[in-house]
């Protein structure tokens, strides 16, 4: 019981908020009164939860050393040794494969994408960790395939403005993360993790405003573009864009003012005024597509 206990807290369940992505073209494609589309949507989530825990448990198991040495990551179950290595490396590849049959069971386009996510994240343990600006945009292209795999399990065509600003967004969060690991870590960071040495926070702090300016300015155009006020049916999308310039400023100060923004899941769920920034967005969001579409 003990070892089940370990391997779920392996499998990270407080980080699969990062999976809710696969849910954004079924609210932006006006699917959420489509039981089918809910189903498959929820199967994609569940089938990204388990491809995304296997990763965690074969970077638990690589970084088994490195994370004995870090004050938090200590803790997991792997480095902490509550998890054996040989019952997290057999459950890994059970997990992807469940995940991966069952996304090619739904569809060819979401099975071909979760092998793409599953693919890039594993160039990421093995090797784009290790170099820089490269291990950050591995971490963003794996949320953008998330938001893909999401329209590829309802069979709709996803805004490729939607994609940009998932890009840039999760490019702000793995670039914050960076700079959270480096305040924390210090003079260490370097012996953590190879790719640390060649950040900088003047550096980080440069990219983190490039992104932040790309990914507010993106989402205003993704409310007024033709193809979003056709599929809303008017430009009401755009009275969202304050939520979206709080929830990153609100960050940027957790971040600056706080030391956050090592843990983006934590921070999410831990800070009030950010996940209740964030609820009504989504209520706002719903109401202009849903409700008032006109």
């Amino acid at each position: 019981m003990k070892v089940l206990l370990a391997l779920g807290r392996g499998m990270r369940p407080r980080q699969w908020t990062k999976n809710l992505l696969v849910f954004a073209a079924l609210i932006f494609a006006r699917r959420m009164s489509d039981a089918e589309a809910v189903a498959l949507s929820i199967a994609a989530f569940v089938f990204f939860c388990l491809l995304s825990s296997a990763v965690y448990l074969i970077n638990d198991v690589i970084d088994y050393e490195e994370d004995r040495k870090h004050p938090d990551k200590c803790k997991r179950p792997v480095a902490s040794g509550d998890l054996p290595i040989p019952v997290a490396l057999a459950a890994a590849p059970v997990f992807v494969a469940i995940a991966l049959g069952g996304s090619f069971y739904i569809n060819a386009g979401l099975g071909a994408t979760a092998t793409a996510y599953a693919g890039l994240m594993l160039l990421y343990q093995f090797v784009l960790k290790q170099r820089v600006i490269l291990d950050v945009f591995a971490i963003a292209f794996g949320f953008v395939l998330r938001a893909v795999a999401g329209a590829e399990a309802i069979n709709v065509v996803i805004s490729p403005w939607l994609l940009i600003c998932t890009l840039l967004l999760a490019l702000f969060l793995g670039l914050s993360k960076r700079r959270g690991e480096i305040v924390l870590l210090g003079d260490e960071a370097a012996d953590h993790r190879g790719a640390l040495a060649k950040y900088s926070l003047n550096l980080l702090d440069q990219m983190i405003a490039v992104v932040t300016a790309s990914t507010v300015m993106s989402y205003c155009l993704y409310t007024i573009s033709e193809r979003t006020v056709q599929e809303v049916g008017s430009a009401r999308l755009m009275y969202t864009v304050p939520f979206v310039i709080y929830g990153i400023f609100r960050y940027l100060y957790l971040m600056h003012q706080k030391d956050g923004g090592g843990h983006p899941d934590q921070t999410l769920l831990t800070d009030i005024p950010l996940l209740t920034n964030v609820v009504l967005y989504v209520l706002a969001a719903a109401l202009i597509i849903y409700v008032f579409p006109r």
